[in-house]
């Protein structure tokens, strides 16, 4: 009798009524096969999920500062004022440089300017003396021809001229122009004395020795001469009219003989120094 009332019946569970101890503890299942497996572990928190609560939570997020950038430098102002007066300065320069080229090109159309030319037609040796102490002293009596070709311009020979008679590089003799104005178309003959005195050296003297024997001296005559030109009646700027002969004569330390001494070549050139 007892043992009929430990027995569970199957009309008890389809009743409702379940067992008062469980077969098996919560949490674990056993497999055919052995022992039960660890169960396994739960899956992470989603972070949308987290993020969106916390958000939720906290409420919104204050809007994103961007930092203000830096101004732009202005961009640069054009001087227009400074570049009107270049320009106008520049143009003023070119509108005089024409108008002075023009009047140079009218003036020379009109006067026709042709340059002067000289000549030396004489050269006496009155004096040269060389001592033991090899000092020369010499005079020189030069004829210069000038020749003004000009048909409308005079020139006027100012004074402070310098001429000088030259033998290899060494200056033997000085003298200088008279101040005197020559007009159109004019030839003026000048005598002129040109002395000096001056220590050479032995192989000058001995070069010289050597070209008198020779017959050929070379000598360079060099003048000098400040000038104005006159165009009309108008006296204009002062330049300097240069001089340069080459002449070769025939002897010059054997002035004894009563023949003069020859110039035997002359070439005379001119120019102007500003």
């Amino acid at each position: 009798m007892a043992d009929h009332q430990r027995r569970i019946h199957p009309e008890d569970l389809e009743a409702g009524r379940r067992p008062s101890a469980p077969l098996m503890p919560g949490g674990s299942f056993r497999s055919d096969k052995g022992d039960p497996s660890p169960a396994p572990p739960p899956p992470p928190p989603r972070p949308d999920y987290q993020h969106h609560h916390h958000h939720q939570a906290r409420g919104p997020l204050p809007p994103h500062r961007v930092a203000p950038r830096a101004p732009l430098p202005p961009p640069p102002k054009h001087r227009r004022g400074g570049r009107g007066c270049c320009c106008c300065l520049l143009l003023t320069i070119v509108t005089l440089a024409v108008l002075l080229g023009a009047a140079a090109l009218a003036l020379y159309l009109a006067f026709n300017p042709k340059a002067p030319r000289y000549t030396v037609d004489r050269l006496a040796v009155s004096a040269f003396q060389v001592d033991p102490t090899l000092t020369a002293r010499a005079r020189f009596d030069v004829t210069v021809t000038a020749t003004n070709p000009n048909t409308r311009i005079g020139i006027h020979y100012e004074p402070g001229s310098d001429l000088g008679v030259w033998y290899a590089g060494t200056r033997l003799a000085r003298g200088a122009l008279p101040a005197f104005y020559q007009g159109h178309r004019n030839t003026t003959t000048l005598r002129l004395a040109v002395v000096g005195q001056v220590q050479l050296g032995g192989a000058v003297v001995s070069a010289m020795q050597d070209a008198q024997r020779a017959g050929a001296v070379p000598l360079l005559f060099r003048a000098d001469v400040p000038v104005r030109v006159q165009l009309g009646g108008v006296k204009v700027w002062k330049v300097t009219s240069r001089v340069k002969c080459d002449l070769v004569v025939d002897r010059l330390m054997d002035v004894s003989t009563s023949s003069p001494i020859k110039i035997k070549t002359s070439d005379c050139k001119f120019s102007i120094k500003l």
